[in-house]
């Protein structure tokens, strides 16, 4: 016969907190109805006979006397009583819900640049599952209701009784019949075949805040699938795929644009009109600007998408060097070159590995 001690794992001085610690935990891993091991049943066995010796102070104290076997033949008797004093009557549960949530649901949206900074309304529909209006989410054909499965007669369980040396333990499982539910539809709806739910399109109105960005992730709370038997929908999520715009770029709540400068404005400057996203602005340009020039509109950004204001509109500068002269252009250059003889072509100090440029706003 197997020490009773060294089923438990633990040294013969062992408290009876620690004796019922370590019955309590090998309990639960060989308890049949979580272990499938061929063993698991037999070993459990031994476990719960050697806690019945060792948990009682007088069978203890037999026991470490040598008395095998103090209990005797009688003492399997409260087998059954034991696991129901520690896993709640051998795990029995009761009817589960037949009303589950739904799956969550993933759309993705294009969005114009414009959109993206100001904001926009839009109308999206989609493919998804939706409330049954027939049976409202009852399953059952108008005019009928549930009734009670009288295979587990509602408890959605089923107990199986093993009876054996050591005393009897019930196990029990989900009904095959109801599936646990504890009740089963005898007239289905017949829209929705006793889903509680069908297939639509459903339209979904989407107010997309300004200031998304391309990749943004939206969450709409309960805008995803009814969940089955009318249960509780998913989440919908929105994906934002921002389109690149022809003139327009973005950084961070910044845009950027590039203009184009003749030559002759940027030697003498002058003041310029161009379009932007809110409309025509005008801009000055200083004498003697420079390509990379960088002009900062403040306020005509992207709007802040989690507080209030807009970033900045950053113009990048561009002088454009005539390609294609006449014989009286060519002439007025060569005239200005012979002014202009202490101009050298020569190398340009970097800063930092890059260009200088400067910064107007």
């Amino acid at each position: 016969m197997a020490d009773h001690y060294e089923v438990l794992g633990l040294a013969r001085d062992a408290s009876e907190d620690q004796i019922k610690k370590a019955y309590r935990k090998l309990a639960r891993e060989l308890h049949p109805d979580v272990n499938p091991a061929a063993d698991a049943e037999e070993r459990f066995k031994l476990v719960t006979h050697a806690y019945e010796v060792l948990s009682d102070a007088d069978s203890r104290r037999k026991y470490d006397m040598g008395d095998q076997d103090p209990f005797g033949a009688a003492g399997f008797g409260g087998f059954g009583d034991i696991f129901d004093t520690f896993f709640g009557g051998g795990g029995q549960r009761g009817p589960r819900s037949r009303a589950e949530r739904g799956q969550d649901a993933l759309i993705r949206v294009e969005l114009d640049l414009s959109e993206a900074v100001f904001g926009v309304e839009k109308s999206v529909e989609v493919d998804t599952a939706v409330l049954c209006e027939t049976c409202q989410g009852s399953c059952c054909r108008p005019g009928t209701s549930p009734a009670v499965c009288d295979i587990c007669r509602g408890s959605g369980q089923i107990q199986r009784q093993v009876r054996s040396l050591l005393g009897n333990v019930v196990t029990s499982q989900p009904c095959g019949t109801c599936r646990g539910y504890g009740q089963v539809i005898p007239d289905p709806c017949l829209d929705c075949r006793g889903q509680g739910r069908v297939r639509a399109r459903r339209k979904i109105d989407l107010n997309i805040p300004a200031g998304v960005e391309d990749g943004l992730r939206l969450q709409l709370a309960g805008q995803g699938e009814v969940g089955f038997a009318g249960g509780p929908s998913g989440d919908l999520y929105v994906d934002m795929a921002v389109k690149q715009h022809d003139v327009f770029g973005r950084q961070g709540d910044d845009l950027t644009c590039t203009v184009d400068v003749p030559l002759h404005d940027a030697v003498l400057g002058a003041m310029a009109t161009i379009q932007t996203l809110d409309g025509e602005i005008e801009i000055q340009l200083e004498p003697g600007l420079q390509s990379g020039d960088v002009i900062t509109i403040k306020g005509k950004g992207v709007n802040h998408l989690r507080h209030s204001g807009r970033g900045d509109l950053l113009i990048t500068l561009h002088v454009k060097t005539p390609t294609k002269l006449d014989g009286k252009q060519k002439e007025l250059f060569r005239s200005l070159a012979g002014l202009r003889k202490a101009d050298k072509i020569e190398l340009v100090k970097q800063t930092h590995g890059r260009f200088s440029s400067k910064r107007r706003g």
